[in-house]
Formats: structure tokens, sequence, C-alpha cells
């Protein structure tokens, strides 16, 4: 990914960062393999490591640790071992404090490259050539794995097995049940992040082409107009908005408006519709679009906390309050897909005019190629992070309820300060002792763990991670690391230049227009039902689950990412000005704060420090 320099870096170094007070202890939440150890030290402090506050803002609970491992295991395999990008293998992680850090593993040999580039070109070929047919067949893989891991069973441990156990041959007892079910568990998610990254990367490297293809010929092109050539296109992730849109315009109609005000939770607002004819008739147009939609989490899924709209409807209803407000004011709600279309078409005519002829033809086939693979890149995400996460995330809860039951756990949450190794010992010896009659250890061993990592957890929360640690690299590679996540040379280098007192910050120009408005800092997404009308949303990123919200902000200001970021998407669909990869925008503002963002340039300025 990067060339470190051989001066002093800017970025401490990883070995140097002092664990918070009070949390001593902290590593044994997470595998060896993810901590910063002296054996390593000679390779991982000349690195550039930087924080994935885009994926994993908080610090991570021990269980929850399986979507690091996982999802950087299956983008590993697709990127190196299959479609073999040339200047890219995979991604290395290491937890500091409980957060994660990431760096890629670039490709420098000039052969090497050429040897990959050849298998690139033969694998994703044959993808680009087929991408509807294959495609089509990845949703059915994942519907069918969906509904596999909400189907599969979590066997209770009976006091005595059924007769049909002893009278059938081809039952199995519950102590293998159990067992057996928790490894199916593990491995369907991952199923799932095979299934994730098998067309990613392929729809990144298309937009990757298409923008050194216009950088190339056109060196004064902005990202940002590369980028709005591909906006507008409808993806299936809009469509909850879309929902949530028309019953704000039923809840007006019908005159039960008057029920959704600011600041109600969603089990206040059902009991009011509840008592009058039209409010039921309101409750029972959403139970007609829960499903599939309500199958949106309330983050990026890859906490067990981000629960599924089924779970916990806040943002759902916090949207149909901004919707309703919005029409009676007489605003337009509806995303602006017509404009975008037009300023899509427009920028690409008067492009492609100025190229020659010759090079006329690769951006039209780049151009088209990169609007067909776009939808994946939102898209994936709702089968994925969201309708089979939530799903999964409440098998695991299954497990913590049987763990609960027989006294291993005080309630089914705490199976997530075990990592996935520990709960797997955990299940082993209560199914050992329910077999044998024997008295667990367990009940005595588990809780005292589960409470100290509550609290190392919550202590870990309260400290700001740097953006960067490591050494300061020369130039970033990776095209993944740049367009997702935004890490580029000139971020790098205003990360490492950066006045953390200042009043101004630059970022990526990911949605353009200028907007002042209050500031409203959000880190945890429980505080996602707090933004209101007209605040400037400034975050570690935003999730397209929080896209329903936008109607009430009037820009946002992320600490990471790039023009190809979800967040970056997400705004540009809905005209919303955005600045993003500010690296420290969360730890500079405060909520209340009046901010300037300017989405054109890239610059955030805080008017009143």
């Amino acid at each position: 990914m990067a060339a470190s320099t051989e001066t002093a870096s800017a970025f401490p170094s990883p070995y140097a960062i002092e664990t918070p007070p009070g949390c001593e202890g902290w590593e044994e939440m997470y595998p060896y393999h993810a901590l910063f150890h002296e054996a390593r030290r000679d390779a991982d402090e000349g690195r550039f490591w930087f924080w994935n506050s885009m994926h994993f803002p908080l610090p991570m609970p021990a269980f929850d640790m399986v979507c690091v491992d996982s999802p950087y295991q299956a983008l590993g395999v697709w990127q190196n071992r299959v479609f073999a990008v040339p200047p890219a293998m995979g991604i290395d992680y290491r937890v500091v404090n409980g957060y994660v850090y990431i760096t890629g593993n670039p490709v420098t040999d000039p052969e090497k490259i050429a040897e990959r580039a050849a298998f690139f070109q033969k694998r994703a070929g044959y993808y680009y050539e087929n991408w509807d047919e294959l495609y089509a067949k990845f949703k059915t893989k994942m519907q069918a794995l969906i509904a596999e891991i909400t189907d599969l069973h979590v066997p209770d441990l009976p006091e005595y097995e059924r007769d049909e156990v002893a009278f059938e041959d081809d039952l199995n007892t519950s102590f293998y049940e159990v067992l057996a079910a928790y490894d199916r568990t593990l491995r369907c998610l991952d199923l799932m992040w095979q299934h994730h990254f098998e067309f990613l990367l392929l729809g990144y490297g298309a937009y990757m082409t298409f923008s050194e293809l216009c950088k190339s010929q056109l060196p004064d092109i902005p990202d940002q107009h590369v980028a709005q050539m591909i906006a507008g296109i409808d993806v299936l992730l809009f469509k909850p908005s879309a929902e949530l849109r028309k019953l704000a315009k039923l809840a007006i109609d019908t005159g039960v408006d008057g029920v959704f005000a600011e600041g109600r939770t969603p089990a206040e607002i059902d009991a009011e519709l509840a008592e009058s004819e039209a409010g039921r008739a309101w409750l029972e147009a959403l139970e007609g679009i829960k499903d599939p939609w309500f199958n949106m989490a309330t983050g990026d899924g890859l906490y067990h906390f981000y629960r599924s709209w089924y779970d916990d409807p806040s943002i759902a209803y916090a949207s149909v309050v901004g919707h309703v407000r919005a029409l009676r004011d007489g605003e337009e709600v509806e995303r602006p897909t017509e404009e975008l279309a037009r300023e899509r078409d427009r920028l690409a005519t008067e492009y492609r005019a100025l190229l020659d002829e010759e090079t006329q033809g690769p951006f039209d086939e780049l151009l088209a190629l990169s609007r067909t693979v776009f939808p994946y890149v939102e898209e994936h995400k709702f089968f994925c992070d969201y309708w089979f996460l939530t799903r999964w995330w409440n098998k695991v809860r299954e497990f913590g309820s049987l763990l609960a039951t027989h006294g291993f756990l005080e309630d089914a949450e705490d199976v997530f300060q075990l990592g996935r190794h520990e709960v797997a010992q955990a299940l082993d010896e209560l199914v050992l002792t329910w077999s044998t009659g024997g008295a667990p250890l367990g009940p005595a061993h588990w809780p005292p763990i589960v409470a100290r990592r509550k609290e190392l957890l919550e202590r870990l929360g309260k400290w700001t991670p740097p953006p960067a640690i490591g050494a300061t690299p020369e130039a970033i590679y990776d095209p993944a690391v740049i367009m997702l996540w935004g890490v580029t040379t000139e971020r790098v280098q205003e990360w490492a230049s950066a006045d953390e007192g200042g009043g101004r910050l630059t970022g990526a120009a990911a949605s353009p227009g200028v907007v002042e408005g209050v500031a409203r800092v959000v880190i945890d997404v429980e505080e996602i039902a707090r933004v209101r009308e007209g605040e400037v949303l400034v975050c570690p990123i935003t999730s397209p689950a929080w896209a329903p919200i936008f109607s009430n902000v009037r820009a946002v200001v992320t600490d990471i990412g790039g023009v190809m970021s979800h967040a970056a998407i997400v705004c540009r669909e809905y005209g919303l000005p955005a600045v993003v990869g500010t690296g420290r925008a969360t730890a500079q503002i405060r909520t209340g704060q009046m901010v300037r963002v300017d989405g054109s340039s890239g610059v955030v300025t805080v008017i009143d420090t």
C-alpha cells in the first residue's frame, strides 16, 4: 500500500502508544495475531497503519472480532489468490487499545505485477463479460444463505432426549446438534464474506480504471466529476427510504401526521396510532413493507449491537417524522434523480468532447461498464451487511440464551464479550456437564470475565485513537484504500501536518455544494435519532442504512472515506454537500458549533470556535 520514508515519522509508533488508565490487560479480548508483538516490531513499526473508523469506529467486543478476521480473509483470497489484483495483495490488521488499524500489502516487483495482470485480465474479464448472469447468481446464493441462517435450529438441552432419538436411526443427540449448529453458524458467516467480496473488488476496479483513463487524458478533472458521471442510478439500497417517504405521505393524507413528532419513541407513536382506524390502517401499511425493507440495519452490521429495523425501528420512524415535517413545509423529499441524471449526462458529454477520437471509444466502454457494475457497490450491503448479518447476530444470541439458561452467562447479550473460540469452549463444557450430570465450572468462570470486559470497553470508548500510526508513507498505491477509505498520499500528508487546534479541516470533495449549519457530532449509532432538521452531520463515517435521516441534515462530514465510500455515494444521490476523509472531524468539532461545509472544494470551516 505504501512506501515509508527514512525520516522520522509524523505519526506515533504503535509500540509507543500507552494503555489508557484502568484498561490494563485489554489485550486478552483479542486473538494473539491481532496485536503488535515484539516479534514483528522490525516489520510493523516501519509500516503505515490507519484507523479503520469507517468499519470499526468503536472498540471491538471480543466476539465481534469474527467480523474482522473473516472479511479480511475473504478480501485477501479474492484480491490476492483469485483475481490477483496487480498492485495489491490483501490487508493486514492490528488492534490498538481495542481499535482496528489496517495496512495494505503492496506488490512492488514489476515482473510480479505483470504476472498478476495476466491473471486479473483473464478472470476479471470473464466477470465483466458475464456480469448480469453472475450477479443474479450472487443474489440467489445470498438469499439461500439468509434462509439457512434464519432457519438454523439451536437445540435446547432437555432433561431427557426425545423418544425418536432412541427409536430412529437418522437423528443425532442434542450434544452433537448444539456443537454442529454453532460450527455451522460460524461457517455461514465465512460463506457470506466469501460472497460479499466476490464482486466488490471488480466494482471498484471498473471505476478505478475509468477514473485512471479520465485523469490520464484530462489531468485537471476533479475526482468529484468522475464520480458524478456514474451517479443518479437507482439501486436496491435506496428503496427502503422510498417506502418510508410513501408512509409519510400516507400519514398526511389520512390525517395521522400529528402523531409523528420529534422526540417520540416508536412505541409511543404505535400506541397512539393503534387508537384510531386511520392509525391502524397506517400500521398495517407499515407491516406490508417490512419484508424485506426492514432488514436494514442501524449501522454497517459489523458490530452485534447494530440491530435490524425489525429489532430497532428508531431510524425508520425518525425518517418518517422528518419526511412528514418536510412535506408539511412544502419541501421536496424525493431523491433528485432527474437532476442527478442530467448532470451525469452533461458531464459525460462535455468531457467526452474533449477527448480525441481514439480515446472516445475506451471512454464510452469504461463509462458503460462502471454504470453497470456500480449498483453492486451499494446493493451488496443490503444482502450481506444488513439482511444476513442482523439475522446472524440474532442466531448467535440464541447460543447466548442457551448459555444463560444454564448459568454460564448472566444475560444472553453477554455472549458477545467472549471470543468465538471461548464460546466454543463454553459450549463444550456445557454439553459435557449436561451429558454427564457433572458440576460445571462455567457459571463461576465466565461471568467475572464478562464483567471485566464490559468495563474495559467502556473505558476504551473514551480514548481517542490517532488517525494513523507507524511510518509516514511516501505514497499510497492500493486502489481500494484510496477509493473506499480515501487514504491518499495527499490526505496522509495533511494528517501529518494537521493543526489539531485549528478551525479548518480538509478532506475529499465528495458531493458538491456549500452550506452552513449547526454541527451534530454522532459517534454511536444510538445518537442518530437525535439528529434534527438543518443540522450538519459529523461522524466517523455514515452507513447507507442512515439514508432515511438525510432529509433532516444539510450536509455531511466524516473522519474517513473516499469518493466511492458509502457516505460519498449516498450524499451525491441525495444532493447533499459532503466532505469525507478529514481524519479528525469528530475529535475537532463539537455538537452545537456552526460550521461551513464546502463539498466542492473539500474544506470544512468551524465558524464559531
